[in-house]
């Protein structure tokens, strides 16, 4: 029974294996028939896929060519369009060509007609060329110096007007605001006495009093018939001021004897050094300047016993300071370098007496010892005109100067001084040729020349007039200004019969 169940199985498992076999060769054919399909499938999909990219490169192409030839077309017609204008371009060359050939047959035409012209020209006035060119450029340069005198001369005119009524403007306005006194003085001072006896005391036993007054103070004392006053002489007004307020210390003290006369000396010149260091502050802060070196403010201090042409130099000192700031406030230009250099323009007069050099040279010594600044030293340096002023404050200086100096009564000449500058202007007038006469007026400050109407023309007249002031100005030393008017008359008379 065992068998049989052994054989059974054994029979069973072989069925198995047979039908096993069957459906695995069953499965594998129908895998080989599923892969062939998917070839057959795939195959097709490529086959449309390159028939699709064949009939869209195809389309493109044929795109493509439609285009070229389009642009194929363009260019032809381009080609045609610049043959055209080559064609163009070559007959228009030709053209030139033929008149540049014909202007030069014209130009050889021309050149040799000119030629012929001159020749006759040279023949029929008996000049070369040359001899005509120099004679037209000669009587050119006269037409156009005549010419340039002409607008010189209208040109000057104008400007005179125009700057003359802007110039009076401001200077009348600036006077009026600006009005200081003037004090004149001289080189001598009297002191009054009580009596005619202090005389004698004065000049004490022997003259011993007198003596130690001249020696101590440098003073002259003149003591004559003069009733009941002294009279002090001396150059230096500085110790002409102490030995005057000294002696009337003595006078007013009664004790006159050396040792009383040498302590009131000393009192006194303690009393003028206060009063020059106050002028001077007084003088400073009146221009409103706060920051003056303190040996600047001495010097400048001194200026109040300091005296040119009779007029009192710290005044005239202010009244330019005064003067060139107002002009200066007038035009735009710095004010307070106009001020500052006004107020210390004649502080070398202060030391000139004692010091060797001229004041302004002195001045500008002070003014660069003391740190003033290079503007304010150029003002001082030119307002004489010993170098060219180069800023304007510096030319308002000079101005404010010669105003401050120019106006009537400001100043005084001796006698012999004021004949002698007269006489040399009609000199310098006279030294020129074709001067009839001429005339200084007005107190010296205007010079008249009267010219031989045949010798000069209008220009020249102008030219003559420019050239007597720059004389002058170089030739003399004057206060103010000096107008020179040239004259030039022409007088025709004829008889009625």
């Amino acid at each position: 029974m065992l068998v049989g169940f052994l054989v059974v199985i054994c029979l069973i498992f072989f069925l198995d294996s047979r039908r096993g076999k069957r459906e695995k060769d069953q499965l594998i054919h129908d895998m080989e028939e599923k892969n062939n399909l998917y070839k057959k499938e795939a195959m097709l999909a490529a086959k449309e896929a390159v028939q699709k990219d064949i009939e869209k490169f195809q389309e493109e192409t044929k795109e493509r060519r439609q285009e070229l030839s389009k642009m194929e077309a363009k260019l032809s017609k381009k080609e045609e369009v610049l043959e055209d204008k080559l064609q163009e371009v070559a007959t228009k060359d030709a053209e030139v060509k033929r008149k540049m050939d014909e202007l030069m047959d014209k130009e050889d035409y021309l050149a040799e007609l000119v030629q012929k012209q001159m020749q006759e020209l040279e023949r029929i006035s008996g000049m070369s060329s040359e001899d005509a060119k120099k004679l037209l450029m000669e009587q050119l340069k006269i037409d156009l110096q005549q010419e340039a005198n002409n607008l010189i001369r209208e040109n000057e005119n104008h400007i005179r007007e125009v700057s003359n009524e802007k110039a009076k403007e401001i200077l009348t306005g600036v006077m009026q605001r600006c009005v200081i006194d003037h004090v004149v003085e001289s080189t001598v001072a009297s002191v009054s006495l009580p009596s005619d006896e202090m005389k004698g005391r004065i000049i004490g036993r022997e003259g011993r009093n007198i003596r130690t007054l001249e020696t101590l103070t440098g003073v002259d004392l003149i003591i004559d018939d003069t009733p009941e006053a002294v009279v002090l002489s001396c150059f230096d007004p500085v110790r002409r001021e102490i030995a005057k307020l000294a002696l009337e210390k003595l006078v007013a003290d009664g004790r006159i004897h050396p040792v009383r006369i040498e302590e009131m000396v000393e009192k006194a010149r303690v009393e003028i050094e206060q009063k020059i260091k106050q002028e001077g502050e007084n003088a400073a802060m009146e221009m409103g300047i706060m920051n003056l070196n303190k040996e600047l403010i001495k010097t400048l201090g001194r200026l109040y016993y300091r005296t040119s042409y009779g007029q009192n130099v710290l005044l005239h000192s202010l009244e330019v300071g005064h003067i060139a700031g107002m002009i200066a406030a007038e035009i735009g230009a710095n004010v307070k370098v106009a001020k500052r250099a006004g107020l210390l323009h004649d502080i070398g007069k202060a030391v000139d007496q004692t010091q060797e050099g001229t004041h302004i040279e002195l001045g500008v010594e002070l003014a660069r010892k003391y740190g003033e600044k290079e503007e304010i030293i150029h003002a001082i340096e030119a307002h004489h005109d010993d170098v060219t002023a180069n800023t304007i404050e510096a030319v308002l200086v000079k101005l404010a100067d010669a105003v401050s100096a120019g106006r009537p009564g400001s100043r005084r000449d001796t006698l012999e001084i004021y004949i002698k500058r007269l006489q040399k202007l009609e000199e310098i007038a006279l030294s020129y040729d074709g001067i009839k006469q001429s005339f200084a007026v007005q107190a010296g400050r205007e010079i008249r020349v009267v010219v031989q109407p045949e010798k000069f023309d209008d220009v020249a007249s102008t030219r003559l007039a420019r050239d007597i002031a720059r004389r002058i100005e170089e030739e003399l030393d004057y206060p103010g200004q000096i107008r020179v008017t040239v004259v030039r008359e022409i007088r025709t008379t004829e008889i009625a019969k």
